[in-house]
């Protein structure tokens, strides 16, 4: 059993399907169906339960998988650095980030790295932060940007880019007492707000809301959206305050005035929103990923 053998063994794992994976490695589907067929009499074992449409793992194939998937990446990144031993820094990097992360950290860096190494190239991709993780365990992305609330762990070596406050926004044509620069978590209930909501594969989720909960704290939520564009254009006319970390209007490139938003610090919120650089422990890092690293 060779490396070409172990790829097409993963492919068809993946897909669940000999024809999916047939077509995604650009071959035709008995020569895949016979390297199959290869791999189990060279093991002695079925790795496949076979129906006519799909195919689904036994036993003795999921172990197979796991040690396959671990085997190939080591090969692809023994590759990497043998290459860059070899040539220098060359090549692309991935990163996964959320949009408000991508603005504010990347353009100015990226540019940077490029005028050092121009042979290298960059592919970003964007997400919700629980979407950001899935691209680095699923070895999309080599280095990521994430913002979560700080006190959550995160099995990931990284580096702190920054820790803010949540405050809140309100719109400009409010009536508000302008000695008023700050108020307490009880004042929320007498504010209607518009929310930014997230989803993970626990459902919905708003941290600053869960803690609203856990306070005993009644908001009063008028309106939802997974869009901070959107929630803002919404607090600019006027129909709800909201509460996020203070660097989220940086995304729109404007400044408050110029949204018809103002800033009040909350004097008692105990969240804080912490944005990390990561990447996985377990990987080796290429020499492109460690180099981008140092210009934070």
């Amino acid at each position: 059993m060779d490396i070409r053998q172990l790829r097409y063994f993963v492919t068809v794992a993946d897909e669940g399907q000999i024809t999916r994976a047939a077509k995604k490695l650009n071959m035709a589907q008995p020569p895949l169906s016979h390297q199959l067929k290869l791999i189990e009499e060279q093991l002695g074992t079925t790795l496949f339960f076979r129906n006519s449409r799909s195919v689904e793992l036994t036993e003795a194939g999921w172990l197979l998988y796991q040690r396959a998937v671990s085997i190939l990446h080591q090969m692809d990144d023994t590759v990497i650095e043998v290459k860059e031993t070899g040539d220098g820094i060359r090549g692309q990097l991935s990163i996964g980030t959320a949009r408000t992360c991508a603005v504010i950290y990347l353009p100015e860096r990226i540019e940077t790295f490029r005028n050092n190494y121009p042979l290298v190239t960059f592919r970003v991709l964007d997400g919700h932060p629980f979407q950001v993780l899935k691209f680095l365990e699923e070895r999309l992305v080599e280095l990521a940007i994430v913002r979560f609330v700080s006190d959550l762990h995160l099995d990931y070596e990284s580096r702190t880019l920054q820790v803010e406050p949540y405050v809140l926004f309100i719109p400009s044509k409010w009536e508000w007492d302008p000695s008023k620069v700050s108020i307490c978590m009880k004042d929320l209930e007498d504010i209607p707000l518009v929310m930014i909501v997230r989803e993970n594969k626990y459902g919905k989720y708003n941290a600053f809301h869960d803690i609203c909960i856990k306070q005993g704290i009644k908001t009063n939520v008028v309106c939802e959206s997974h869009d901070s564009a959107i929630i803002f254009s919404f607090v600019a006319a006027g129909l709800g305050a909201t509460v996020m970390p203070r660097s989220t209007l940086s995304i729109h490139q404007v400044d408050v005035n110029q949204l018809d938003v103002k800033i009040i610090e909350i004097e008692d919120c105990p969240l804080s929103n912490k944005t990390s650089l990561i990447w996985d422990k377990k990987r080796p890092l290429s020499k492109i990923a460690q180099r981008f690293i140092e210009l934070f």
